[in-house]
């Protein structure tokens, strides 16, 4: 017996009646929202997927090139997948090949809460865990009034930043920091180098993911902004994370206003990345 919903997306997703047992995830932000749920039913996870650190799950390569045979002899109830982690072709060769697969669609905070729990509730018909309703709670409430104004590199060489509309903007106002480009558009545009140093950002928050910026690389490209490194996990990933996420980035919007032109480069919480 099986039954039939609807994804972020609109596609119909036939599902086991009596819920999903083996799933297979090409996102590592719900890999850890799976394994934080029901650990038991994840059996396959992309070579990105490093939350929880424990893991032991096949590896089906990563979120752009999934191994799809490797997927198909997992024999999952369901693949997880995300439209802006994974490949659209992929997604469709696994349907063709009999699999269901759950597309979702997240660029806000309340938007990947609202996803998980149909997903995870919904979809995946499990109890809806506690964690889920910690961060729906941390997570409540208006966006704030904006008030420092942070850029967020996601790579060098060229440059490329953190624009609009994307999840990692949102989690950021929430918290009252203002995401800016220096006038670049898109979701995650490249940017001139100096236009950024001098678009008098009050901080650079430099992530270790997708580009893994460090004390040693990163920093010194900003001679007039304020640098800090951070977790990339923080302001990336939904799942649990957004619990830890809310605790330790507030101490960021505390402090982002009162540094001035002073340089910082001290990380937040970078432990466990």
């Amino acid at each position: 017996m099986s039954r039939t919903l609807r994804d972020d997306l609109g596609h119909a997703v036939d599902l086991p009646d009596d819920g999903v047992c083996r799933v297979v995830s090409l996102v590592p932000s719900l890999t850890e929202a799976v394994a934080a749920t029901t650990p038991g039913a994840l059996v396959g996870a992309t070579d990105w997927c490093t939350h929880p650190t424990d893991i032991e799950v096949t590896r089906v390569r990563g979120t752009k090139n999934p191994d799809r045979a490797a997927i198909a002899d997992l024999q999952p109830d369901l693949v997880i997948a995300n439209k802006e982690e994974n490949r659209e072709l992929d997604v469709s060769r696994l349907r063709a090949a009999g699999t269901a697969v759950w597309v979702t669609d997240i660029e806000t905070v309340p938007q990947s809460l609202a996803s998980m729990r149909r997903l995870l509730v919904e979809a995946c018909g499990w109890a809806a865990p506690q964690w889920l309703t910690e961060a729906e709670e941390a997570w409540s409430g208006e966006v704030p009034t904006s008030g420092a104004r942070v850029i967020v590199p996601i790579w060098r060489d060229p440059w490329m930043v953190v624009g609009h509309p994307t999840f990692t903007a949102d989690l950021l106002a929430r918290l009252g920091l203002e995401v800016v480009t220096a006038g670049a558009v898109g979701r995650y545009p490249h940017a001139d180098l100096e236009q950024l140093d001098a678009a008098g950002a009050d901080l650079v928050l430099l992530p270790d993911e997708p580009y893994v910026f460090t004390e040693a690389d990163g920093p010194e490209a900003f001679s007039r902004t304020p640098t800090r490194l951070v977790n990339g996990r923080l302001i990336t990933w939904y799942g649990p994370s957004l619990i830890e996420a809310r605790q330790i980035l507030a101490a960021v919007e505390a402090s982002s206003g009162d540094e001035g032109s002073e340089r910082v480069r001290r990380p937040v919480d970078n432990s466990g990345s």
